[in-house]
């Protein structure tokens, strides 16, 4: 686990490797991409070349300090991260915590960094901080946190890794060396996929198209869902605006909650884009090839002018239920019966 196991992004890992080799290594990055994509794999190897002894501005991987660095042991490296993601990667207890694990990174936590960052290294001489969800700091914790990169302690670099940086107060995101990370390709995703889980190349395919491009979404996508997807997609399929009941039994199936919402959009956005693959004659790069057929007759009932529509409607839904704004089935009642009752 270094840099160099890093797969699929050589712009980040040219842009990091480039600062080791020249040293000029910046005391605050951003790590700024989907998730799931190598941004947190990449801080542990930008952590590991900046204090490797037997390996310097490169990282053995192989070493005690390089090990505990990947064990989140290291007294040097500091992890700080919301104590929902340390209860969901079994570092802590729903026990240890008051109430319910917070989701936001508290000014508290990075009042603690601070004072750790001020004392003197225990066995490097460089100190690092990796900021794990960053954009979870709330208000009063990017503010704190800005008097540190305003005034970074010497010898430190800060790694904040952040899903949307957009979150991140245009201060903080100034002060920071950015480093961006893309969806990782789809033939790198089936390929891990496959070998990890086990599954047929035509599965772990759909996986990886399903994920967007994040590895850590395809091996935690649920194999019985990508199963389900035939009986929605289907289901969708027989809509019409000249029965409403059936829309809002649609709505009602799949709006129960934010995430199931948002797991039926994903799914009819890919249809979408299958259905606009077929309508092309572009039967190869569909995703979902066991619904091939009905691909191509969806294909013949509408038109790239309906299909573009659809897909702005469904991205729409889709944005408006991840702001929290809307109420997942009001959403998709409303998203099926413009698409449906227009349509007639």
């Amino acid at each position: 686990m270094t840099l160099a196991s890093v797969q699929g992004q050589p712009r980040a890992m040219d842009a990091l490797q480039s600062a080791l080799r020249s040293g000029s290594v910046h005391h605050a990055y951003l790590f700024a991409g989907p998730e799931g994509v190598g941004k947190e794999l990449a801080a542990v190897g930008l952590a590991q070349a900046l204090t490797c002894p037997e390996a310097p501005e490169v990282g053995c991987g192989k070493c005690a300090s390089c090990v505990r660095i990947a064990k989140g042991l290291h007294p040097d490296v500091t992890w700080v991260m919301p104590d929902d993601e340390r209860v969901s990667r079994g570092l802590a207890g729903r026990s240890d915590f008051t109430g319910t694990p917070s989701r936001e990174l508290r000014v508290e936590q990075i009042r603690q960094l601070q004072e750790r960052l001020a004392l003197r290294g225990l066995e490097s001489k460089r100190k690092v901080a990796i900021l794990v969800s960053a954009e979870q700091m709330n208000v009063q914790a990017q503010n704190a946190f800005l008097k540190t990169l305003e005034e970074p302690p010497a010898e430190t670099t800060l790694i904040l890794v952040a899903s949307a940086m957009d979150r991140l107060l245009p201060t903080i995101r100034s002060r920071c060396s950015k480093v961006y990370f893309g969806p990782l390709p789809v033939d790198l995703v089936a390929k891990r996929v496959q070998q990890e889980r086990k599954l047929d190349a035509d599965t772990a395919a759909l996986a990886a198209v399903m994920s967007g491009g994040s590895l850590g979404r395809a091996l935690a996508l649920d194999v019985d869902a990508l199963k389900e997807r035939k009986d929605v997609l289907t289901a969708f399929e027989t809509l019409s605006g000249d029965d409403i009941p059936a829309l809002l039994r649609f709505a009602e199936a799949h709006g129960g909650s934010r995430e199931d919402a948002d797991t039926a959009l994903e799914l009819l956005i890919l249809w979408t884009r299958d259905v606009s693959l077929a309508k092309a004659g572009a039967l190869e790069a569909i995703a979902n090839r066991d619904l091939t057929e009905l691909a191509q007759q969806a294909a013949k009932r509408t038109t790239e002018a309906a299909l573009h529509r659809r897909h702005s409607l469904l991205e729409s839904a889709r944005t408006a239920i991840g702001s929290r704004n809307g109420a997942p089935r009001l959403q998709l009642e409303r998203l099926l019966i413009e698409l449906c009752v227009e349509a007639r």
